[in-house]
């Protein structure tokens, strides 16, 4: 898999997430190692959703895995805070706010 087949599905699995409840500014950037590496961000402004394939230098979280651990959380296969108490997810940032992730995925589950 690609870094452009990675950043596609995880946008398409993210195009689901209802986050009008969120009122509050959040920006996460997900740095993926091993196969597909790169960098992306997701940003919750306004109510509304974003994902980019940009770093993201204003983010209140930075989450680091791999390509496959993450499709796995995206589609809600993966529990992120089973994934990184096994230490396949690695978070840097705001931990009341890198829970938040779960708001991404409930729609996929």
């Amino acid at each position: 898999m690609t870094y452009s087949e990675l950043f596609a599905k995880v946008r398409e699995l993210f195009a689901h997430a209802d986050v009008s409840h969120i009122g509050e500014h959040l920006a996460f950037q997900f740095n993926i190692t091993g196969e597909a590496e790169g960098a992306f961000y997701a940003e919750v402004k306004d109510g509304k959703l974003y994902v980019e394939p940009y770093e993201y230098y204003d983010r209140d979280v930075i989450f680091t895995c791999t390509a496959d651990t993450l499709l796995k959380i995206a589609a809600g296969k993966t529990d992120a805070v089973l994934a990184y108490t096994t230490g396949k997810l690695k978070v840097d940032g705001d931990i009341g706010k890198a829970l938040m992730l779960k708001e991404f995925v409930a729609n996929n589950r």
